[in-house]
């Protein structure tokens, strides 16, 4: 499964990533989606370990590493490592999400690279920008701890993980932006340049609105389970068959509409209630009024009629059910990829967005580890011979449908 990529935005585009777990792929996948050629150095062997992780970690390989090339090589001989660096030359952008120092003291890092190529774009994804913090260990639930999301996503003196790795696929995200931004200004200088994007500062940024509200307001705001809602109606609401869903009423015109959907006549008449400030202040004397209401009725009949009166509403779904989301369960939306190691097919979103009314699809499924080792190098000029010796002294492997 290939295709080419000239027509994609990021057509001719070559990265070379050092990455595992999340954050790495998820920015480089977003590069390889748009079209970028990403070769993924993983380690000679197995390759890199998150392809066998179990638990909730076993998505997190088929989730991030379609339409892009394995080439797995030991970085750690010095023979690797002069591979790398020539690699690096004749390539665009470089990313890594490794432990602090690691490339470098492999000779890979921007200062080495960046003379041998100073077009390069040099991208290192990390737990904290530059500060105090610079070079601590981070996961995900780390900087969701300290940086008050885990706060206010529990309820209080529970502090909760939020249900996806939003700091690293989101720091992964910001760390694409920037990329993209020194590719724009290397076209106007020639040169490019080190970019960082990191964990901690992408949590700060995601609760930077309740920062700015305790500074507007001067009170902490309260975990999210506990806060005052903006709007009167805003919340998780039971049906009669206990199954829930979520309602927001969140303008006056809004207000009047799902009383009259309703019935609710006195509720709409009320003075006392005419603006939505005057709801939130009284909202704990009609709220029960609208629990009760739907205690009563099933819960399909209670989301149409929400949707029949025009207003936010939502079942509440599980991961799993999104594959049979009609707004999902579409060709361009959910791609089908192939698991190298046991051949399964699973589905996976496709990146959230369209480019010319097209979402992003699949050029190349997942590669094996190494499966591209022997066509890459002869891409960057190496002979026969010399591959062949890389291969026979385990300098480089590939994987074993791809040996000759």
């Amino acid at each position: 499964m290939t295709g080419s990529a000239d027509h994609l935005p990021l057509g001719g585009t070559r990265v070379l990533e050092f990455s595992h777990m999340v954050m790495g792929p998820s920015c480089g996948v977003v590069l390889a989606d748009l079209g970028a050629d990403v070769i993924k150095i993983e380690p000679v062997g197995a390759g890199d370990k998150t392809r066998a992780l179990p638990g909730s970690g076993a998505g997190y390989f088929a989730a991030f590493n379609r339409n892009k090339r394995s080439l797995a090589v030991d970085v750690k001989s010095a023979r690797g490592q002069r591979l790398v660096q020539q690699m690096a030359a004749g390539s665009d952008v470089l990313i890594e999400n490794f432990r602090d120092g690691a490339l470098e003291k492999s000779g890979m890092g921007y200062a080495a690279l960046s003379a041998v190529n100073p077009g390069l774009v040099y991208c290192s994804m990390k737990g904290f920008l530059s500060g105090p913090y610079d070079g601590r260990v981070a996961l995900d639930e780390i900087a969701q701890m300290m940086g008050g999301l885990a706060y206010m996503t529990g309820p209080p003196g529970r502090p909760l993980r939020a249900g996806a790795s939003v700091n690293d696929i989101g720091g992964g995200m910001f760390a694409v932006i920037a990329i993209m931004a020194a590719l724009l200004e290397r076209g106007r200088t020639g040169r490019g340049q080190f970019v960082r994007s990191a964990l901690f500062e992408h949590n700060v940024f995601l609760v930077s609105p309740s920062m700015v509200q305790y500074e507007v307001l001067g009170n902490p705001p309260p975990p999210m389970p506990v806060r005052l809602a903006s709007w009167a109606v805003y919340d998780v609401f039971t049906a009669a068959d206990q199954r829930q869903f979520f309602l927001g009423v969140v303008s006056d015109s809004q207000w009047q509409a799902f009383c009259a959907h309703f019935g609710l006549t006195e509720l709409a008449n009320d003075p006392a209630l005419r603006t939505n400030p005057q709801r939130v202040a009284a909202r704990e004397t009609f709220l029960p009024q609208i629990r009760a209401l739907f205690a009563a009725i099933p819960h399909d009949a209670a989301v149409a009629a929400c949707e029949a009166a025009g207003l936010p509403v939502a079942r509440i779904a599980m991961p799993h059910e999104m594959y049979d989301d009609p707004q999902i369960d579409r060709p361009e939306a959910l791609l089908s990829l192939r698991l190298p190691a046991t051949g399964q097919t699973v589905r996976t979103p496709a990146l959230p967005l369209e480019m010319a009314g097209r979402r992003p699809g699949v050029r190349r499924d997942l590669p094996g580890p190494g499966e591209h080792s022997r066509e890459i190098l002869q891409e960057f000029g190496l002979a026969p011979d010399e591959i062949r010796t890389l291969l026979d002294d385990g300098v480089v492997s590939q994987s074993p449908a791809d040996r000759q």
